[in-house]
């Protein structure tokens, strides 16, 4: 690998964008792919399914062996509200390989002895984004019930472009969060990005078994997410 391979490598590690380094095993030549450069042939579609499943492998496209050494940044759960579904979720997701933040302002829920091993961030969700930001690889689980809490969460991710958002909540509960995320400022082709009622359909109805929709409905997200240019966020009005 050449020194401006390497550098652009580490700006995308950086800059938590996945890459490919297409190394070409014949000729000893590689080539690196940032998943907003992917192209629609075949070595594009290949490319955008290694981003997918996160695994390198070797594949022959037109008479070349070429091996493909994937990297993406770790995929993030955050959740607002360190509530019953969260106390299920956090765990199983880190048994899932996700990297989980749990957010709640209120002291009392967010607490080790309820979250032991999670990293925990007893802070307004606003505070907390201003010195983490949101992004691309990073879903957005919002459960409290509480919009003071919930909504920024929310606008940060659909402003972030995650690859999931969703929100705990009744078709009515959510036709009024639908109504002030309007008043907001953000327009409803963004707002439909809201998964709600959150969760794959599978009758949950304890708080574990809605932790495992939740999760089951990051995990098909993730694996079925958009890539290349089109994945790019765009600027949401405020």
């Amino acid at each position: 690998m050449d020194v401006s391979t390497l550098k652009a490598l580490n700006a995308a590690k950086r800059d938590r964008r996945g890459a490919v380094l297409v190394v070409d095993l014949a000729a000893g030549t590689s080539q690196l792919v940032t998943e907003d450069q992917v192209s629609a042939d075949a070595l594009g579609e290949e490319i955008q399914a290694r981003l997918l499943s996160g695994k390198s492998g070797t594949v022959e496209i037109d008479s070349r062996s070429l091996f493909l050494n994937v990297h993406t940044p770790p995929a993030r759960i955050v959740v607002v509200g360190a509530v019953h579904i969260s106390q299920a979720l956090a765990p199983m997701a880190a048994l899932a390989g996700f990297a989980v933040t749990i957010i709640d302002p209120r002291t009392a829920f967010a607490t080790p002895e309820r979250f032991a091993g999670i990293e925990l961030c007893a802070d307004w969700p606003d505070d907390v984004f201003a010195t983490r930001p949101l992004d691309r690889y990073c879903a957005m689980v919002a459960v409290t019930h509480d919009p003071k809490i919930d909504d920024p969460g929310l606008v940060a991710a659909l402003r972030a472009g995650c690859f999931y958002v969703g929100a705990l909540g009744s078709r009515k509960t959510h036709a009024k969060r639908v109504e002030r995320l309007t008043a907001a400022g953000l327009d409803g082709e963004t707002i439909a990005g809201i998964r709600a009622p959150i969760g794959l359909d599978i009758g949950a109805a304890t708080p574990a078994e809605i932790a495992v929709a939740i999760l089951a409905e990051v995990i098909q997200s993730l694996r079925r997410r958009s890539i290349g240019l089109s994945s790019i966020p765009q600027e949401v009005s405020a």
